[in-house]
């Protein structure tokens, strides 16, 4: 992107800004309609029953299962994040004096 070219909303009229706004809220409105419709038709397609008398849901469940068996680090992460046990990201800083930032993220 040229850089030069931008204009920022300081240097734009209120009519410039509220157009801006509004083709923002309009695409956001559109980006919203298709991740539902993305989430229906997904959801949809997990309740579809198989031959077996399982659903797509089920035979996923299955393939994940068995992959956390076998170890698969993952699958295990996956899993756990799912049923809500995902452990929180925690910040630490350690600030002095000489305003040192020292930021650890840890995964427990």
């Amino acid at each position: 992107m040229n850089e030069s070219n931008l204009i920022p909303n300081s240097e734009r009229t209120p009519k410039e800004r509220q157009e801006i706004a509004r083709k923002g809220g309009i695409a956001s409105g559109k980006a919203r309609r298709e991740r539902k419709a993305f989430k229906e038709a997904l959801l949809l397609a997990l309740d579809t029953e198989l031959e077996n008398g399982k659903t797509v849901q089920d035979v996923g469940i299955d393939a994940l299962i068995l992959k956390y068996i076998d170890g698969d680090l993952d699958v295990f992460k996956a899993i756990r994040d799912t049923i809500g046990e995902k452990p929180t990201d925690k910040i630490e800083a350690d600030v002095n004096s000489e305003v040192n930032i020292n930021i650890e993220l840890t995964d427990d």
